[in-house]
């Protein structure tokens, strides 16, 4: 079935980032091996004009992501307070044409957590003018409730904090942000370290996954995007197919009725 995204349907539940990549050439094959419809873009990495050219490595860049047929959700990476957030989006929105925005604010740049004060409040800013926001977020229920006050659709909780490959670091907050959102398309965002952690969280019932360092940092990133392409695949399924709950002890897969009786 169909991932909805703000009145848009994709197949794939598999959302990449584009950063860090060893060539241009290689994000472009990665991007090609996940069968991703989505990746993430950093306007100011890609050193974009806001007249709506592109210069020097952008200009390649911009053409590498149009090649692939991919949809690009702009991202506000690196903002650290509510007006720079909201500014970045802006120029995304005149330069890459799209009204969705992934957005970050920032509070340290040690771990790179989450403001939620900022991200709430710049979240009802931009969907006030029109924005499809895809907030960055911890696993806060209070918060996301807050989130989805301000008109956003969609949230994603970190499972670690971003480029650290610690997978699902509080799995009991994330099941109970899955359980308290049940209604809420989640989207699993940072901290993904290996496929398994991804199909980890599908499992859990999460509707998408969203990661990059995990492949763009992999010895092998075009055989790492297929591993986390399958993965995510896999853990969907599982969890459509309701898989069996935890038994304490044994219970035989065999029937014991028609065992040959020795007495």
């Amino acid at each position: 079935m169909p991932l909805g995204l703000y009145g848009s349907e994709v197949s794939s539940r598999f959302l990449l980032g584009t950063a860090r990549y060893p060539s241009p050439a290689m994000l472009e094959e990665a991007i090609r091996e996940a069968g991703v419809d989505i990746v993430t873009v950093s306007l100011r990495r890609e050193s974009l004009g806001i007249d709506g050219t592109q210069k020097g490595s952008g200009q390649a860049f911009w053409s590498l992501i149009r090649e692939t047929g991919a949809r690009i959700l702009p991202n506000t990476a690196g903002c650290h307070s509510v007006r720079e957030a909201v500014t970045t989006a802006h120029m995304a929105r005149e330069v890459m044409g799209t009204n969705w925005i992934k957005l970050e604010v920032i509070a340290d740049d040690m771990a790179l957590n989450p403001d939620v004060f900022g991200l709430v409040e710049a979240a009802r800013i931009l969907t006030e003018e029109g924005f499809s926001v895809f907030p960055y977020t911890t696993a806060d229920l209070g918060v996301g409730e807050r989130l989805l006050q301000a008109g956003c659709q969609v949230l994603m909780p970190w499972a670690a904090p971003i480029g650290s490959g610690q997978g699902l670091s509080d799995i009991n907050a994330l099941k109970a942000y899955r359980q308290h959102f049940a209604t809420t398309t989640l989207i699993i965002d940072a901290g993904i370290g290996r496929p398994s952690q991804a199909a980890d969280a599908m499992e859990m019932g999460y509707d998408a996954v969203l990661l990059n360092s995990a492949v763009a940092r992999a010895g092998d990133p075009v055989l790492m995007a297929r591993a986390f392409a399958l993965a995510i695949e896999a853990g969907r399924a599982a969890y459509k197919a309701d898989p069996i709950e935890p038994y304490l002890g044994a219970m035989p897969s065999s029937p014991l009725t028609g065992m040959a009786s020795l007495s």
